[in-house]
């Protein structure tokens, strides 16, 4: 790399990078490509579109709003989608603390508690919001209840959802050292998301206590710090591999509870993910890393069965 070679001869080094991961995806990938809140079928296709054009293979969404703002019919057309392209489908738990009649989770000091579960009345919707989606064939979902997590993966353990399903924890429970990575994998997580202004040092600390893969905004929305560090993939998969590379948009309109009066702009916003994500994408092929992509239908992945 040119830019550390003129570094050092103007006798400037970095700081000791952190040993490189050794572990993969099941199909031997480094990483994956993931875009979030891709709100519904039309952005779907949208997203899609975009990324055939760029030539970008994106193997996971994610979506924000919740499952249970969508229509049977909805989630029948994104499992759909999601099963002829080989891409996983990953739909956050519709209902949430924030989403509630009390004030506190959308107060300055209680926003930490928003995509909680409050009470035994949400935890029982939210475990309808899952089984309602799974009966269409969605097969991933984002959890930010513990407790909600715990009770899913027993259920999947007693075989009453699909092995097949993927539990995803959402970056509201993102684990900020290796004691809270150790407990999402413990209680049953299949995939986490860690803070989007995390270090390569602290990414590494994170992959020496779990194998799990690990989701990173490389890019996040100004609610979640607003980072803006695509150029890097390259060293945060070196650190963390096997990773979910999340491209999100800084500056953008907040979307959630997505719907028709906001289409056209997820649209839009989803457009320019996949135009960041193949910026991305050619640092890391500038960098000169033979670093490996996903294709589509990998093992692991939770591409839907309608």
């Amino acid at each position: 790399m040119r830019g550390a070679e003129i570094l050092a001869d103007l006798g400037l080094t970095a700081e000791p990078a952190p040993d490189h991961s050794e572990l993969r995806f099941p199909d031997g990938a480094h990483f994956r490509v993931e875009l979030p809140s891709i709100e519904g079928p039309v952005v779907l296709s949208a997203a899609i579109e975009a990324a055939d054009k760029a030539g970008v293979t994106v193997n996971r969404v994610s979506q924000g709003s919740g499952a249970m703002l969508l229509t049977r019919a909805e989630l029948a057309e994104m499992a759909r989608i999601g099963a002829d392209r080989g891409l996983e489908i990953s739909l956050f738990v519709g209902p949430r603390e924030g989403f509630d009649v009390g004030n506190h989770s959308r107060s300055a000091d209680g926003a930490a508690i928003f995509g909680q579960l409050r009470g035994f009345r949400q935890l029982k919707y939210a475990i309808e919001d899952v089984l309602r989606a799974v009966d269409e064939g969605i097969r991933g979902f984002l959890i930010a209840d513990l407790g909600l997590l715990e009770v899913l993966r027993g259920l999947q353990d007693a075989g009453q959802i699909p092995g097949s399903v993927v539990w995803k924890a959402s970056v509201m429970i993102a684990p900020s050292n290796p004691v809270a990575m150790r407990q999402l994998e413990r209680l049953g997580a299949h995939t986490v998301n860690v803070p989007s202004d995390i270090t390569t040092g602290q990414l590494a600390e994170l992959r020496a206590v779990s194998a799990l893969p690990i989701d990173l905004y490389v890019e996040s929305p100004d609610a979640l710090a607003g980072v803006v560090r695509g150029h890097e993939v390259t060293d945060l998969v070196l650190a963390a591999a096997p990773m979910y590379v999340k491209f999100g948009l800084r500056n953008s309109t907040p979307l959630y509870p997505a719907g028709e009066h906001l289409v056209a702009q997820a649209s839009a916003i989803a457009r320019e993910k996949v135009h960041r994500a193949a910026a991305a994408l050619e640092w890391v092929e500038r960098l000169g890393v033979p670093l490996v992509q996903s294709g589509p239908g990998a093992a692991g992945l939770g591409v839907p069965e309608p």
